[in-house]
């Protein structure tokens, strides 16, 4: 017996060994992803498929916990969370974006961009800059998100840039830059949060804001401003962004399968929100949604507006040589796209 007892002693030991000297099973990792989209919206629909497929392509070691409709705070505060580590992931606007980096602020420039098409040959060129600039942040872009095309609504019809500049005009709080060049060219913005907006318009703090259409009509917005200047301003660009101390600890296969599934909801946004910002416009319009007409003249003054922006902004900005580059390539596509025998 007591040979036998030996063994067994050897064998449970070898395999105490063993077991201690296994790495440790890894740990699933959970991203918490704050966002301003709206619960139930197409946005928050597909960022919901992303985070499930990322759960089912690595067997559960990515988990997406997503914090819709602000409940994290308004962008800059989410962004400040993310520093802190609170959270690991948000969808944001370029103007969420710019609290990372103040080169995200040329997406926000007025009629800068004439199509989806012209935006999208910009972004392809001038990615590989903009994702070293996050990095070099500590975050980590992995995909854009597009939220449709920006209008003005406002409480009172307006037609000209002047009737504009006598509205009290939304804009984001903590964004001094846009507001001094808001200001400087005549107009008179407030400052709110974005979660602010309805508040702000029920007492009568602004009138007048930009937005999407599909955002005016999913959280209701329209029916405190029934009137929407007929004429385009910029499309909403985003981005989804993760915190470098959380990519690193997804294995690079993981990383991948993670990509892979963002690609996939980055083609979604593109495809179906142009779409539905088109069925909003209908949809309010049978609510009583005014769509203000903008004469040639008026056109005229609107694009003299958003250049004398896109100087200011120029002359303002501490990244010039990113406005130089988004419009060298903006001006090189529509030079590729222009019809033959064009000025």
């Amino acid at each position: 017996m007591r040979p036998l007892r030996r063994i067994t002693a050897m064998a449970l030991g070898a395999a105490t060994l063993a077991l201690a000297a296994a790495p440790a099973a890894a740990q699933p990792v959970t991203i918490k992803l704050a966002t301003l989209v709206p619960d139930g919206s197409v946005w928050d629909k597909i960022l919901k498929t992303m985070g499930a497929t990322w759960s089912q392509d690595t067997q559960g070691r990515v988990q997406l916990h997503i914090y819709p409709g602000g409940v994290a705070g308004d962008e800059p505060d989410i962004v400040r969370k993310m520093r802190i580590g609170q959270i690991q992931a948000a969808a944001l606007t370029s103007a969420g974006l710019s609290a990372i980096d103040p080169s995200f602020k040329v997406f926000g420039i007025p009629m800068f961009f004439d199509s989806y098409d012209e935006l999208q040959a910009v972004l392809t060129k001038m990615e590989p800059t903009l994702k070293q600039r996050l990095e070099a942040k500590g975050f980590v872009l992995l995909n854009w998100g597009h939220g449709g095309w920006v209008y003005f609504f406002t409480k009172q019809p307006i037609e000209s840039v002047d009737q504009l500049k006598r509205t009290k005009m939304f804009v984001w709080a903590g964004d001094e830059t846009m507001m001094t060049l808001w200001k400087s060219n005549g107009y008179h913005p407030v400052g709110l949060a974005a979660t602010d907006i309805l508040t702000g318009l029920q007492t009568g703090m602004i009138d007048s804001y930009p937005t999407t259409p599909l955002l005016a009509l999913t959280l209701q917005w329209y029916r405190s401003t029934p009137n929407m200047v007929g004429i385009g301003l910029a499309p909403l660009v985003g981005g989804l962004v993760l915190t470098r101390q959380a990519w690193q600890k997804i294995s690079p296969a993981d990383q991948t399968k993670l990509l892979e599934a963002c690609h996939e909801a980055e083609s979604k946004l593109r495809s179906d929100v142009p779409k539905q910002d088109t069925t909003a416009i209908d949809e309010m319009k049978k609510r009583g949604l005014n769509v203000t007409k903008i004469s040639a003249a008026d056109e005229a003054g609107w694009r003299k507006a958003a250049q004398e922006f896109t100087t200011s902004l120029r002359a303002t900005t501490p990244t010039p040589e990113i406005l130089d580059m988004a419009q060298k390539e903006r001006d090189a596509y529509r030079a590729r796209t222009a019809p033959r025998g064009s000025n």
